[in-house]
């Protein structure tokens, strides 16, 4: 299904975007909603997804991305002012690799404090040689060049 086309049967975020489905939803606009998740990873963390049915990142159009981010941007403004973070992790996940779970585009807003339960979620840096840079970094252009008119 393209990103589009509304709901897709079985999804558990569409069913809470067409109201079948209970969520403690704590944002709305013509496009989005946000809400908390059922197993949040601290106080806070929210889940803010388009309307339209997104399977991933990978998906998005900008169309839909410009009001996804607008909602982003108000919810985490909303944490900030009602819980007073320390930070804020903005996670998303595309595909099973990167632990997506439920296939409708979400972005988890995750507020942080010191020695909260979510630790460092980077690993330790490794050193690459700047060989191995240099190329990487022609591969990546090139990339982003065949991906440019792929956009919408």
């Amino acid at each position: 299904m393209s990103e589009g086309e509304g709901t897709v049967e079985d999804c558990p975020f569409c069913e809470i975007v067409a109201g079948r489905s209970p969520a403690r939803v704590v944002h709305e606009s013509p496009h989005t909603v946000a809400f908390l998740p059922l197993r949040p990873a601290v106080t806070g963390h929210t889940l803010v997804v388009p309307k339209r049915h997104v399977r991933d990142f990978w998906h998005l159009t900008t169309d839909t991305a410009h009001p996804l981010m607008d909602a982003m941007l108000l919810v985490a403004r909303g944490i900030r002012t009602a819980l007073s973070p320390e930070g804020l992790n903005v996670i998303n996940s595309a595909g099973e690799a990167a632990s997506q779970t439920v296939f409708h585009l979400h972005m988890h807003l995750v507020p942080r404090w010191s020695n909260d339960r979510m630790g460092h979620l980077w690993p330790a840096p490794s050193e690459s040689a700047e060989e191995q840079l240099d190329t990487l970094e022609e591969t990546l252009k090139a990339g982003i060049a065949r991906a440019g008119g792929a956009m919408d």
